[in-house]
């Protein structure tokens, strides 16, 4: 663990974190549960952050990843995937431009790797691509609290899903709603978050990790981890429908055959929300209908503990196995799963 997330892992134990066991990425939760307050803040330290900068860095990242980069705006965030050849997902990330770089989140487990491939692509582009993780802090907010707390630092709240403002305070960017709740992530130096954090949990319930990846299951929004990379086509997880692909932007790895998926009608695949009450639910985890018990017919892409003790997933699955019988983890008669609606539509098949 580098120092400076150490650090910050530490003053979160001060007040009142809960850690995970080493590489210690996740904080599990809060000793103060901050009953009855209305929203919750949460340390995002399972996310990483990489920079790229120099004037060729929009046109770079343009030509790897699914969404338009060369005409992403400051006051917006988008979210983008980065596929293999053959358009299968190594990772889904959220990106915005900063005054001297574009700025790609995700995983932080993944960062590195993800990085270092980008950076064989770099050849003599005038790009450079830094890892910024340990210099910023991430948290993520929701609730109607954290509209009314958050003009303290921004004088303006982004308004709209993936709009985004940014202050002296740092970048504040308008997320998915989840459970009916606006949510927010704001990205600043550890010193503002440190200054913060003792006034937003005066009114806001902290939150451990887990807490903010069950929002973005519930949200519809999924995650490319090490469970489940080059297993998706973007489609396949619902990644056009959330606005996490371009198809009018151009040459990209993989983009002959997500066009393909696209135009001419072959998906028979998409990711819907689901719970159990499995508790070895997991990403990566295969999943069958009892109408074909052979053959697995999905796999879970995320999953978190919900209420009530389930288990909230999201699933790629074959959307003919949908109405053609029970759905289960494992195998087909493992754990039932009971498919939810998801808060979008999605677009109606070719």
């Amino acid at each position: 663990m580098t120092e400076p997330l150490s650090t910050w892992l530490q003053f979160l134990s001060t007040q009142g974190a809960r850690l995970s066991e080493p590489p210690g990425l996740d904080v599990i939760g809060f000793s103060d549960t901050g009953a009855g307050h209305d929203g919750i803040v949460a340390p995002l330290t399972d996310l990483g952050l990489i920079a790229a900068s120099g004037e060729e860095a929009a046109r770079f990242l343009h030509g790897q990843l699914t969404n338009d980069v060369e005409h992403l705006d400051r006051s917006e965030a988008r979210l983008a995937g980065y596929c293999t050849a053959k358009g299968r997902l190594l990772a889904t990330m959220l990106m915005w431009k900063t005054a001297d770089a574009i700025m790609l989140q995700l995983p932080r487990p993944l960062q590195p790797a993800i990085q270092k491939r980008l950076q064989m692509y770099l050849l003599r582009a005038k790009a450079k691509l830094t890892d910024v993780s340990d210099s910023n802090v991430i948290l993520g907010l929701a609730g109607r609290a954290a509209e009314n707390i958050l003009p303290e630092w921004f004088d303006a709240l982004p308004a709209a899903p993936y709009a985004k403002t940014e202050s002296r305070a740092g970048t504040l960017t308008r997320l998915a709603d989840a459970d009916g709740m606006p949510r927010y992530q704001w990205i600043t130096v550890p010193e503002t978050a440190r200054q913060a954090w003792p006034r937003l949990t005066e009114v806001l319930r902290p939150a451990g990790t887990g807490a903010w990846r069950l929002l973005e299951i519930h949200a519809g929004i999924p995650q490319i981890t090490q469970a489940t990379l080059e297993q998706f086509v973007p489609q396949m997880i619902n990644y056009e429908a959330i606005g996490g692909v371009n198809f009018k932007k151009g040459c990209y790895p993989g983009q002959e055959i997500v066009a393909r998926s696209q135009y001419l009608g072959k998906l028979k695949r998409r990711m819907v929300l689901a719970t159990t009450d499995a508790p070895e639910a997991r990403a990566g985890m295969e999943v069958f209908s009892a109408a074909d018990p052979e053959q697995p017919c999905g796999m879970v892409v995320n999953a978190e503990p919900g209420p009530a003790g389930r288990i909230d997933c999201l699933v790629e699955i074959k959307t003919a196995v949908l109405e053609e019988g029970s759905i289960h983890l494992g195998s087909a008669t493992g754990p039932s799963l009971q498919v939810q609606a998801l808060p979008y539509s999605l677009p109606e098949p070719a």
